[in-house]
């Protein structure tokens, strides 16, 4: 029997891996804008920024790697090294001057967020109790929530003024604009000085992962992973290479079904929630008209309740049906976006009604259940591996669907109502595929599930 302590403090300490994803993810998109004027940007190079990001490529490439090394060399090993490579990512943003240098530090921040959350999933499963693996996941999930909450109450704090009915930005931005000149030697000015705050955000991330750092690579290796090696080791089975189990991962007909199923749920679910993670404060900013510092506190607001309601469902996923949990979540996220379409976007009610329903969603989602079943529903030799291609699939289309998408939204938000119909056409395919094929796991050991699905020999 696992410990209980010793399960939740691990979930704690690696579930900093998903607040560094979601928080590198917001602060690109809540300082967007900023980017956008300093470097004169176009809405295509912003597509590109959301591609190769944590959001979309960059975590797709990382997560294939990450997720048979995890597999291959042990949960351990990920944790060891992986944080060092976002710190550097994050440097390189901080750094950046010109478009080129920018997009390539969110490409290194998305690939070591990609490498992490394969393995980040896979041991907080193997380290819960049979009644508690919904609620660590659900544990992980709040630091999602965490993560954009802070850093967009940071953007708020730091955003510059407009200049428009007297708003001179938030209340630190005085503090933002006296590191500006003692760095530049008071040369920035106009959008170079304004830039300084996201600059700034992306420099509490980089804290954020040190702290990580230190954290996870105390961390023990996997039981369940030291077991399975064993295993193999006792079978007189020879250390297989990467590819080798690459293609016995598709050998394997369980796996495949498996794999269909959770990345067509989580996928569909993805084009919306990739979109609306790295473009939200910008689509409220263009198509809604806020200005950057309201943008950043309505999205503030939205997470309060995303975490509120993740919290509710930690204490209730191993106790209550969880295809109708998951049903009720997608579907409020259904209702949502046809609310924001038919009242619109511009209207303060219909932007109230959509965060509050967008926010229930999120608290009860979709990434929830694909965590979970995800972690349950393949054997410890294949579980990283076998998150790490269906993460790279989500995350990669997801990349090519955020290139299509500034084209349908328009340079200032004219597609919206469009983009809006075709978000609800997404959510109501997820929620088919997840209320119909979900998994009856609930209650069962990691072992029983591997027994049921794939027999003693596996």
């Amino acid at each position: 029997m696992k410990n209980n302590k010793g399960s939740l403090k691990s979930t704690l300490a690696v579930s900093l891996t998903n607040y560094l994803d979601a928080g590198a993810i917001v602060a690109g998109a809540s300082g967007l804008t900023l980017w956008k004027d300093y470097l004169g940007l176009t809405e295509g190079h912003l597509g590109w920024l959301n591609a190769i990001s944590a959001n979309c490529l960059g975590a797709a490439i990382g997560a294939i790697i990450g997720g048979f090394m995890a597999d291959k060399y042990g949960r351990k090993a990920i944790y060891t090294y992986n944080m060092l490579v976002y710190m550097l990512g994050v440097l390189v943003i901080m750094l950046s001057t010109n478009f080129p240098t920018l997009l390539l530090g969110f490409l290194i921040t998305g690939i070591s967020v990609g490498v992490g959350v394969p393995a980040s999933w896979t041991y907080i499963s193997e380290s819960s109790e049979t009644n508690n693996r919904g609620r660590n996941i659900c544990i992980s999930q709040m630091a999602w929530g965490i993560g954009p909450l802070i850093i967009l109450i940071i953007g708020t704090l730091l955003a510059p003024g407009t200049g428009l009915n007297g708003n001179n930005g938030g209340l630190l931005f005085p503090v933002v604009e006296t590191i500006a000149n003692f760095i530049t030697g008071g040369e920035a000015q106009g959008a170079a000085l304004r830039v300084f705050s996201s600059r700034i955000v992306f420099a509490s991330l980089f804290v954020v992962a040190f702290i990580a750092w230190q954290l996870q690579r105390r961390l023990d290796e996997s039981a369940e992973w030291k077991a399975a090696k064993e295993a193999e080791r006792n079978s007189g089975i020879k250390n297989k290479s990467v590819f080798a189990s690459f293609g016995e991962l598709f050998s394997n007909k369980v796996c495949v079904r498996s794999m269909i199923f959770l990345a067509g749920m989580y996928l569909t679910w993805n084009l919306v929630c990739s979109v609306m993670g790295f473009f939200q404060p910008h689509i409220y900013e263009t198509a809604g008209g806020l200005s950057n510092e309201m943008a950043n506190m309505f999205a503030a607001g939205q997470w309060v309740i995303i975490i509120a309601i993740t919290f509710i469902c930690s204490l209730i996923v191993d106790r209550v049906n969880q295809r109708m949990l998951f049903a009720f979540g997608v579907s409020m996220g259904v209702i949502a976006w046809l609310i924001i379409v038919t009242i619109g976007i511009t209207s303060m009610t219909g932007l109230v009604v959509f965060t509050l329903l967008w926010a229930i969603q999120a608290g009860i989602s979709v990434q929830t259940f694909y965590a979970l079943w995800a972690s349950e529903l393949f054997p410890a030799k294949y579980r990283a591996a076998a998150q790490g291609i269906m993460f790279f699939v989500v995350r990669g289309v997801s990349a090519v669907w955020g290139l299509y998408f500034v084209h349908i939204y328009g340079e200032n938000g004219e597609g919206f109502t469009l983009a809006g119909y075709i978000m609800m056409a997404f959510f109501i395919i997820s929620l088919i595929i997840g209320t119909i094929w979900a998994p009856k796991t609930q209650g069962k050991t990691l072992e029983e599930i591997t027994r049921e699905r794939y027999g003693e020999n596996i």
